[in-house]
């Protein structure tokens, strides 16, 4: 890992299986944790810029951003997709969502935003997170074509996740 802005992880590694002993062979769910780059994010095992933490969801910087100041939005608790998500965890992950979506206008200085999930097909990690992207007008944005940018050091992504965090 050269520096903060890759993980350990690529998602050639989510798909790969690895051959284990019958006793040490857990549950699809505990492996698909042990795996997971968010859930290692969420434990405090992978590095991230925080933006907001609370008992059920987390935001960070997305380490390619489309825009700089792209947030992800995950559930704390491991589920795949949206259509995996208790009832009850809903309210607060929608709650997380539109917190994000208002820092980003008067943070950041954005017009809006673009707020999307994918459900298995073009999702890159298999952990439910929303993205939320700054958008201005005129900003190049078709679609759904998302070219990726990266930050031009740690210290500038501290900066955004900075401001982000400071009308939270």
């Amino acid at each position: 890992m050269n520096s903060m802005f890759e993980f350990p992880f690529s998602s050639h590694f989510f798909s790969r299986s690895h051959s284990v002993h019958e006793s040490q062979k857990v549950s699809p769910s505990a492996q698909s944790q042990t795996l997971c780059v968010f859930c290692a994010i969420v434990a405090g095992n992978a590095p991230a810029e925080l933006i907001e933490s609370t008992p059920d969801v987390l935001a960070f910087l997305d380490q390619r951003p489309v825009f700089k100041g792209h947030v992800l939005v995950i559930p704390r608790e491991h589920v795949a997709t949206l259509t995996d998500l208790a009832p009850a965890a809903r309210d607060p992950f929608l709650a997380g969502i539109q917190r994000i979506a208002a820092a980003i206008t008067s943070g950041l200085g954005a017009q809006g935003s673009f707020v999307a999930m994918n459900n298995v097909v073009s999702q890159s990690v298999p952990h439910l997170h929303c993205h939320v992207v700054p958008r201005t007008k005129g900003d190049g944005l078709r679609g759904f074509f998302w070219p990726r940018v990266r930050y031009d050091s740690p210290e500038e992504m501290r900066e955004y996740a900075d401001r982000l965090r400071a009308v939270l």
